[in-house]
């Protein structure tokens, strides 16, 4: 069995969740190290095998043969560049920063890195990478979410776009998962996750509504190809950060465990 030294970019809720699934333990797999703000005063944790090395995003890379990045998207490329300059692994949930740096792909194919986008809090990402082995016609998204998770959006704000006070759903963006990711640089990584499966951030059309009703957020995804139609939804259940879902450190921990486990399902 093959085994990997995994290091962490960021130790928020998401951050924590993955450390607290290595540190209790999966195959092949060993926390190795975490990249925080400052490494001489690390966060308080309860670790049950003694605490992983904390470091600084610069020298993370050192210390691992993989990195799970879930740190603002400020900082991606800085946590990025090295590790696929090193030819090693990347697990990115910022895919929306990845389209402002895509020039990554092409260090990571120079250098033999591998930038792995995991589900997070999406779903079908492998119906859609299967179907796009033929031709896809076309993959709409539809978003819905609570009013107070899209206050203060910059597309918002540019297009004098007023929805505090709204009593039903409203339309407030219909274009590509490109456009959104800036318009909306908070709250889109998985539109662009399901464009990069499927046909592309250009290609994909994305809606995003607003809705008064909502506690949580709500996607669904229509596909059409020439192996087939289908539609998938999900309303995620919050984590302790609440824009957060609990699923995405979840998938983060599948997608690590497909690196070294006996069985791989899934596409």
């Amino acid at each position: 069995m093959n085994s990997f030294r995994v290091g962490i970019a960021g130790f928020g809720a998401i951050g924590q969740a993955v450390a607290q699934s290595l540190d209790a333990g999966l195959p092949g797999l060993t926390l190795s190290a975490i990249a925080v703000r400052d490494p001489n005063a690390p966060p308080a944790f309860a670790w049950k095998n003694g605490a992983p090395t904390f470091t600084t995003i610069d020298a993370l890379a050192q210390h691992c043969d993989v990195v799970v990045e879930c740190a603002p998207a400020a900082v991606f490329r800085n946590i990025a560049e090295p590790v696929l300059r090193a030819g090693k692994k990347m697990v990115v949930l910022s895919s929306g920063a990845l389209l402002r740096h895509e020039d990554l792909i092409d260090i990571a194919r120079q250098h033999g890195g591998q930038v792995i986008v995991p589900s997070g809090a999406i779903l079908g990402l492998d119906a859609i990478t299967a179907a796009a082995e033929g031709v896809i016609h076309s993959v709409t998204m539809i978003t819905r979410k609570p009013v107070r998770g899209l206050l203060g959006a910059p597309y918002l704000i540019d297009n004098n776009i007023d929805i505090e006070g709204i009593t039903e759903p409203r339309l407030i963006f219909r274009g590509s998962p490109r456009e959104a990711a800036v318009g909306f640089p908070a709250n889109l990584n998985v539109a662009v996750s399901v464009s990069l499966a499927g046909i592309g951030p250009d290609r994909t059309t994305l809606e995003i509504w607003a809705d008064p009703s909502l506690e949580r957020n709500l996607h669904r995804v229509e596909v059409v190809s020439d192996s087939a139609s289908f539609s998938m939804e999900i309303q995620n259940i919050p984590s302790a950060n609440p824009k957060t879902g609990r699923i995405t450190a979840q998938s983060v921990v599948a997608a690590l465990r497909k690196l070294t486990g006996p069985l791989r399902v899934g596409t």
